[in-house]
C-alpha cells in the first residue's frame, strides 16, 4: 500500500526570477568567476537605485560581515559596549564579541516588537552613570517592521551615539517614506537563501559617505594596500561577494517589489483568515511604517496553543517555527547585562511564524489556515 507524501511547505523559500541564470551564465562565459566583476558593480548600483536617500552599497558575503564591518568602521573595540535589541537572530549581536566588545541587550516594546526606547535610554543613563559610554546602537527591523525610528533615533542623536541599522529583514520596507536601510549611520542587508529576495548566501553595508564604502571595500578584500606587491598595513577580512553571486542578486532585484507584495498579500490572507479565532493576534503596522512582512507571525494564547500549532502543522508536513529566542535568554549569552522588562520572552512562548514564501498558492495559504483553525477552535 502506497503512502501519500504530502506537498512540503517550506517556512520562507527562495523564489527566483527570470534573469539570474543569465546573469550568472555572463559571469562563466566573460570568466568573472571572482570577488569582483560587472555584475558587483551593478548590484550594488540597483540596491543604491531602490534603498535611495543617498545611500551607498558595498556587497559582501553575509549580513553577518556587514554588521562586523559597521562595527569596526563605527570604531568599535575591544572593552567596548554596544546596545542590541535581545529579540533578534544571532547574527546581530555576534559580531559585537568578534571585536572583543560586549553586547548590552536591550528588550522590545509591544508594538512593533522591536527595541524599546525607554529601556533604550534607561540603559544608556545607567551606563553614562558608571562612565561607560555606549560605543553603538544595534537596532533591527524585525521580520520586516520597522523599529520606532524617530524615538530611536532621537536617544541616539541626543547622547552622540551612532545606529546601526540591521535591515536583514527588511529589504523593501519604508519608515515614512524613506526606505530601510537608508536611515541610520550604518544599514545592512541580508541575501542568505530565506530574505526576501536572495543570492545564496551574501548581504550588503549601505552608508551616505562614498569614502566610508570604499573603506569598508578595503578592509573586506583583506585591506590589501595600494603596491605591486601585497602589503598590509590593516587587519582585513575576506568578506567581498563574489561576482557569481552578485548576478543572482542582479535579478532578484528585478523582481523585489513582486516579492515584497506577495509577501504582503500572504499576510492579509492570514489575518482575513484567522483574526477571528479568539487569542489570535497579529502584529500591525504603526502609522508611518510600511512592512515588507518578510515573515508573517501570529501569537497564540499560549505556549500550550502555539506547540500544538507548530506540530500539526509539522505532522502535515508544513514548516513553521516559533519567534526568535531572545538574546538575553540565550546561553552563549548568559553573562550579558540586560534591560528586560518581558515584552520579547512572552512574544518567543506565544509567538509562531507561519509560512510566508512569495511562490505560496492560494491553496498552499488554505491548507495552513485550515490547520490553525482545526486546532484553536
Amino acid at each position: 500500500m502506497e503512502t501519500t507524501v504530502l506537498k512540503k511547505i517550506w517556512l520562507s523559500p527562495p523564489h527566483m526570477g527570470n534573469n539570474e541564470e543569465v546573469y550568472v551564465k555572463e559571469a562563466f562565459e566573460t570568466n568573472w568567476i571572482a570577488p569582483l566583476g560587472p555584475n558587483v558593480q551593478r548590484f550594488e548600483q540597483s540596491i543604491e537605485e531602490f534603498v535611495g536617500n543617498d545611500v551607498h552599497a558595498a556587497c559582501l558575503s553575509s549580513g553577518t560581515a556587514a554588521i562586523h564591518l559597521g562595527l569596526q568602521l563605527l570604531g568599535v573595540v575591544a572593552g567596548d559596549e554596544v546596545l542590541c535589541q535581545s529579540f533578534t537572530f544571532a547574527a546581530s549581536a555576534n559580531p559585537i564579541t568578534y571585536l572583543g566588545a560586549s553586547p548590552i541587550f536591550i528588550d522590545s516594546e509591544e508594538e512593533t516588537w522591536n527595541i524599546s526606547p525607554t529601556l533604550l535610554e534607561q540603559a544608556i543613563k545607567d551606563r553614562l552613570a558608571i562612565g561607560k559610554k555606549p560605543k553603538a546602537i544595534v537596532a533591527v527591523h524585525l521580520y520586516g517592521m520597522p523599529y520606532k525610528v524617530d524615538e530611536v533615533h532621537a536617544i541616539a542623536q541626543q547622547y552622540d551615539i551612532p545606529v546601526i541599522e540591521d535591515s536583514a529583514e527588511a529589504l523593501g520596507s519604508s519608515y515614512k517614506g524613506f526606505n530601510c536601510g537608508s536611515l541610520g549611520q550604518i544599514g545592512i542587508l541580508s541575501f542568505n537563501g530565506n530574505k526576501i529576495i536572495t543570492t545564496s548566501g551574501g548581504g550588503a553595508m549601505l552608508c551616505k559617505d562614498k569614502a566610508l564604502k570604499e573603506k569598508a571595500v578595503f578592509l573586506a578584500t583583506q585591506a590589501r594596500d595600494n603596491a605591486p606587491h601585497y602589503q598590509h598595513s590593516h587587519i582585513g577580512h575576506n568578506y567581498r561577494m563574489s561576482n557569481v553571486l552578485a548576478g543572482i542578486g542582479r535579478g532578484q532585484m528585478e523582481v523585489l517589489q513582486d516579492r515584497v507584495d506577495a509577501r504582503r498579500s500572504n499576510f492579509e490572507y492570514y489575518k482575513e483568515h484567522l483574526s477571528s479565532i479568539p487569542g489570535i493576534t497579529f502584529a500591525m503596522e504603526p502609522k508611518g511604517s510600511y512592512s515588507n512582512r518578510w515573515l508573517t507571525c501570529i501569537l497564540t494564547p499560549s505556549f500550550e496553543d502555539r506547540e500544538r500549532i507548530r506540530k500539526a502543522l509539522e505532522n502535515e508536513n508544513i514548516e513553521s517555527r516559533p519567534l526568535w529566542k531572545p538574546m538575553h535568554a540565550q546561553p552563549v549569552f548568559e553573562k550579558a547585562i540586560s534591560y528586560v522588562n518581558g515584552v520579547s520572552e512572552d512574544l518567543f512562548e506565544r509567538g509562531l511564524c507561519l509560512p510566508s514564501g512569495s511562490s505560496l498558492m492560494e491553496e498552499d495559504l488554505e491548507r495552513v489556515c485550515n490547520i490553525i483553525k482545526k486546532e484553536l477552535r
